[in-house]
């Protein structure tokens, strides 16, 4: 995608600071995201949207008086983490609660979904609506596994709308709900898209033809069709949408968002937008307030997409409610004042409590272990990232060193500082988190803070304490990812390596061996997953492609598991 030299791991924090510096009316820098530059009154709900960079205008563009009070920005194509999460919203928060808001993709739901409890746990007020307006990814009968696309538009404007009018946190939450209820989109793809520093495209369409049902990370359309004119095209998008009119809508009245994914040029959505507003015109639809141009994007990706929100008074109301942000801007200008308030959201680091010296070496064995971990896992990168590109956007690989390269620098602080192996665990985790972002991120942010709660209950540090370590870190993982064996995830090689380990140090043997035996299981299971078909995550809606090819959490979860037991057996014969 880039012209100019790349440094591909700074790249998404790069641009969100020239997005702040060149728009400081409307947006200020904090540690996560950026939220309203201008006073946000008290006793007003903060609307916080976000999800991967790589989408501009969304996610940073959409903040302003009138639509969001504030942006999580994570990397390319990768969910933000739970910590910024957490920070963005507790720079928006005024007294009144916090509605998060974004597309519905396995990463984001687990970062907010983890910063959604810690920032209950501190007493506030939070509500989540979740986006699903993508009609390919799911059927109508499984509305709520939709992917969120364009549709995040109407939502977020909604949202921002009725906090701006000043209305209660109950109301703010139903309003976006109604308005994701009755959003629908589709898109199609002329090419595909490149992430910054590489110099191919995450997924290709051959000459002549599009691919239809896309996915805004660079997944791979549904199916193909030959190129077709303007009419057609718009034909093909409308005839779809007008088949799924929500069941409450009584009157044909729809906001019509014609929208560029990135390098499909203006002059060729108007066309297309001119055929649009004639067909949807002859199936009498009204058209309310439209919008065409480059709205939720997908980096360099040729591409449109089409979004049909059927409006009743209550939401068109809203939906022509005045807003005033970097990218999106309607009706008059919402008068405002500069916001000089210090960000009071900087978290002081812990004092680490100094541990004996027996609790300090186990902490510094396990630094080794995660220092071998490290080290498999950029050595895989390339591999798990070729293995996830099959049928998802092919960042697992990049995400899992990411992730990996910020539990490590936590936990050799910890060390540093003679903290105990349940700190280490902790901040490791943490570190994991906030460094990896996606679904993978918070996997194992979630397994290794759940190992470490574990070990901190237990009564001795031995191999009974560690299994069920192990057992807590996958409840974690279940209780929030909700994957289930078979579904074709981390979890399909997780829950039998905690099974046999469990069982192993149950019959008697010492942890090198259970350890080695629970490995053995977890690598037959994740190779096993070739066969399956996936149920979650952004590869469902690519059975056939994911079809004879491994999951690529499970294939990374047995990788790492396995090194930990070379490591832990060559220990014990030394």
């Amino acid at each position: 995608m880039t012209h100019l030299i790349t440094d591909a791991t700074t790249f998404a924090d790069t641009a969100i600071d020239g997005f702040v510096a060149a728009n400081r009316r409307y947006v200020r820098r904090v540690d996560g995201g950026v939220v309203r530059s201008t006073v946000i009154p008290d006793g007003r709900v903060g609307v916080v949207v976000g999800g991967g960079s790589g989408h501009y205008p969304a996610f940073a563009g959409l903040v302003g008086p009138g639509l969001a009070a504030g942006a999580v920005c994570g990397n390319i194509f990768a969910s933000p983490a739970t910590g910024q999460v957490y920070r963005v919203a507790k720079s928006v928060e005024r007294g009144a609660g916090i509605l998060l808001s974004f597309g519905n993709y396995a990463g984001d739901v687990l970062q907010f979904g983890l910063a959604e409890e810690r920032l209950r746990g501190e007493g506030l007020d939070v509500r989540t609506v979740v986006v699903t307006d993508d009609i390919a990814s799911a059927g109508p009968d499984e509305i709520e596994k939709r992917r969120g696309v364009a549709g995040d538009l109407t939502v977020f404007k909604i949202a921002g709308a009725a906090a701006e009018a000043g209305l209660g946190l109950d109301e703010v939450e139903r309003l976006a709900r109604k308005a994701n209820a009755r959003t629908r989109s589709l898109g199609v793809a002329f090419s595909g898209c490149t992430l910054p520093g590489a110099s191919e495209p995450l997924f290709t369409v051959a000459p002549g033809m599009m691919a239809i049902g896309l996915g805004i990370h660079g997944e791979p359309g549904l199916s193909e069709s030959a190129v077709s004119t303007a009419p057609e095209l718009a034909e093909l998008l409308t005839a779809r949408l007008l088949d799924e009119i929500p069941a409450d809508v009584t009157e044909r009245r729809a906001v019509v968002i014609l929208n560029g994914l990135g390098s499909f040029k203006y002059e060729e959505l108007f066309v297309l937008f001119s055929a649009v507003s004639e067909r949807l015109t002859a199936a009498g639809v009204e058209i309310v307030e439209p919008e065409c141009g480059e709205l939720v994007t997908s980096l360099d990706m040729a591409g449109v997409s089409l979004t049909l929100f059927w409006v009743d008074d209550e939401l068109e109301q809203l939906w022509r409610a005045p807003a005033d942000t970097p990218a999106f801007r309607k009706g008059e200008i919402i008068p405002t004042e500069p916001d000089n308030r210090a960000d009071e959201t900087d978290v002081a680091t812990a004092t680490i409590a100094p541990a004996s010296a027996d609790q300090a070496a186990v902490a510094a064995a396990a630094l080794e272990l995660l220092r071998a971990v490290h080290q498999v896992v950029l050595d895989g990168e390339d591999e798990f990232g070729r293995i996830d590109a099959i049928a998802g956007d092919g960042d697992h690989g990049i995400g899992m060193s990411r992730g990996v390269t910020g539990a490590l620098s936590a936990a050799e602080h910890v060390v540093a500082h003679n903290g105990d192996l349940v700190r280490l665990l902790h901040d490791a985790g943490e570190g994991w988190s906030e460094h990896g972002g996606g679904t993978s991120g918070a996997l194992w942010g979630i397994t290794l803070t759940g190992a470490g709660s574990s070990l901190a209950a237990a009564s001795a540090l031995d191999a009974r304490a560690i299994a069920d370590a192990v057992t807590a870190g996958l409840a974690g993982v279940q209780r929030l990812g909700k994957a289930q064996v078979g579904d074709k995830t981390l979890v399909d090689a997780f829950v039998p390596f905690a099974e046999q380990l469990g069982r192993a140090v149950e019959g008697g043997q010492p942890l090198p061996a259970a350890w080695r035996s629970a490995a053995e299981a977890a690598n037959t299971a994740a190779d096993a997953t070739a066969t399956l078909k996936p149920r979650l995550g952004r590869a469902r809606p690519h059975v056939e492609r994911s079809l004879g090819h491994p999951d690529a959490g499970a294939v990374s979860f047995a990788r790492i598991v396995t090194t930990i037991g070379e490591r832990l057996s060559a220990a014990t014969a030394e």
